[in-house]
C-alpha cells in the first residue's frame, strides 16, 4: 500500500509544487507587509496610550504645581492685570464694587512699618457732600489750580446723579459709589463714612474736610494746606448743650454705653486727620447704637462724631470747625448768601471776623477757612473776587 500510495504523494506534491513555487514571490510579500502593519498597530496603539498617559500625568503635575507656583502670577499683562505699590496706595479710579461693609474694612487698613516704600506727599482731601449739582466747581477749580500732588477731591452726590464737569476740571471723575441719603437720618453718618473710607484708599491722603455744595475756599490754597498739614489737632465742634435740642435728643436707651454727660453736638462739617479718619471709619460699636436709637428727631449727623471724639480722643479735636456759618437769623437752616450780598467787605468780614481761635495752643485770628451758605447765583460776583481771597 505504500509504495502504491507513494507516487500519488510525489505526484500531488510535484503538482501543488507546481502551484506554489511560482506564486513565492508575492506571497512572501504579502505575509511581510502584514508583519509591517502589525507592528506599526501595535506602535501606534502604544503611542496613543503613552500620550493619553503622559496628557492624564501632565495635567495633574500642573493642577498640583498651580497651587503653589500659580503661572497666571507671572504670565499676566502687568501693564494690565499686576497688583503694583502705585495702584494698592493710589488706586487710579474711584469707582468699584464693594459693599460699605467691604471698603470698610479695605480702608481700615494700617500698615505697622513706619516708614513709606514711596515718596510720600502729605494731601488733603476735599470730600463734598451734595444731592447733585456742584454750582462752585469753576471757583473750587480755580482755587486748587497748579496745585495738583498736594490735594484729592471726592464727590458723594445721590446714586442716579452724574456730575457734569469738564475733562480738566479737578472734580472729572471724582465720583464715589453712593447710596440714598435722607436729611436727618443716620444715612448722613453713612455717607460720611463712605467719604471718608474712599478717601483713605489714598495713602498719602493726610488731612480730610468735608464740605457741601453751598461751601466756598476764602483763603488760598497754599494758606490752607499748611493750616491743615502742620496743624497738632483736628476741627470738629463738639460741645455740651443742655436745652432741648441738645441733651434733649438723648436717649437713656444708649447707657450704659454713652452716658448723657458724655454727649455732644457740633457742625456737620468737620476736618480730621488720618488716624482720627481710620477711628471713626473703622468704629461699628458706637455708630450701631446712634443707629439704633438716634431716629430723625436726633439728627446723628450732628452728634456723633462730636460724642464719639469727646469719649475718646478729646484731646486731638481743636473743638471748633473751619467752616464759617451765619446762624444769627434762628430757624433750623442757616442763612443763604446770594449775588447781593457778595461783596469785598463781606469776604473780608468772613476771613478776618474779629474774633480769635486757638492754633497749635496759640492763639490766632485766622478761624475759619472755609465758608457756608452761598447760593448758585453767587458764582460770578465770587469769582470777580478771588484776588480778595488771594487766588
Amino acid at each position: 500500500m505504500w509504495r502504491q500510495m507513494k507516487p500519488v504523494l510525489k505526484s500531488q506534491l510535484a503538482e501543488e509544487e507546481g502551484d506554489y513555487f511560482p506564486a513565492t514571490p508575492r506571497k512572501g510579500w504579502s505575509i511581510g507587509l502584514m508583519k509591517f502593519v502589525s507592528i506599526l498597530v501595535v506602535f501606534m496603539a502604544g503611542a496613543v496610550l503613552g500620550l493619553s498617559v503622559s496628557a492624564h500625568f501632565n495635567k495633574y503635575f500642573n493642577s498640583q504645581a498651580d497651587l503653589f507656583f500659580p503661572r497666571t502670577m507671572y504670565t499676566a499683562n502687568c501693564d494690565r492685570d499686576c497688583l503694583s505699590i502705585k495702584s494698592f496706595v493710589n488706586p487710579s479710579h474711584l469707582m468699584h464694587t464693594m459693599t460699605d461693609d467691604e471698603l470698610f474694612w479695605r480702608a481700615t487698613m494700617v500698615p505697622k512699618m513706619e516708614d513709606y516704600p514711596f515718596e510720600r506727599v502729605p494731601k488733603v482731601a476735599f470730600m463734598f457732600l451734595t444731592r447733585g449739582p456742584l454750582p462752585f466747581v469753576p471757583l473750587w477749580d480755580k482755587f486748587l489750580r497748579g496745585h495738583e500732588g498736594l490735594y484729592s477731591v471726592y464727590v458723594h452726590a445721590l446714586p442716579d446723579y452724574k456730575l457734569n464737569v469738564s475733562e480738566d476740571s479737578a472734580f472729572y471723575g471724582r465720583q464715589v459709589p453712593s447710596l440714598e441719603v435722607s436729611w436727618g437720618s443716620v444715612t448722613l453718618v453713612d455717607a460720611e463714612k463712605r467719604l471718608l473710607a474712599n478717601a483713605l484708599l489714598d495713602f498719602s491722603n493726610e488731612r480730610f474736610v468735608l464740605l457741601s455744595e453751598s461751601c466756598i475756599p476764602v483763603h488760598n490754597f497754599p494758606a490752607v494746606y499748611e493750616y491743615l498739614i502742620n496743624s497738632e489737632h483736628s476741627f470738629v465742634e463738639s460741645y455740651d448743650d443742655d436745652s432741648s435740642q441738645g441733651r434733649g435728643r438723648y436717649s437713656r436707651y444708649m447707657a450704659p454705653h454713652i452716658k448723657l454727660y458724655q454727649w455732644r453736638k457740633g457742625s456737620e462739617w468737620f476736618e480730621l486727620n488720618r488716624d482720627l479718619a481710620v477711628t471713626i471709619v473703622a468704629d461699628y460699636r458706637y455708630y450701631a447704637i446712634f443707629r439704633k436709637y438716634c431716629k430723625p428727631s436726633c439728627y446723628p449727623d450732628e452728634h456723633y462724631i462730636p460724642t464719639y471724639l469727646n469719649m475718646f480722643h478729646g484731646s486731638l479735636n481743636a473743638n471748633r470747625s473751619l467752616t464759617w456759618v451765619d446762624w444769627s437769623r434762628g430757624g433750623p437752616h442757616p442763612a443763604r448768601y446770594g449775588a447781593p450780598n457778595i461783596t469785598a467787605e463781606f469776604i473780608q468780614a468772613i476771613r478776618n471776623n474779629g474774633t480769635f481761635c486757638m492754633y497749635n495752643s496759640r492763639p490766632t485770628s485766622v478761624c475759619f477757612l472755609f465758608a457756608r451758605k452761598f447760593a448758585p447765583n453767587a458764582l460770578e460776583p465770587l469769582l470777580n473776587l478771588t484776588s480778595v481771597m488771594g487766588f
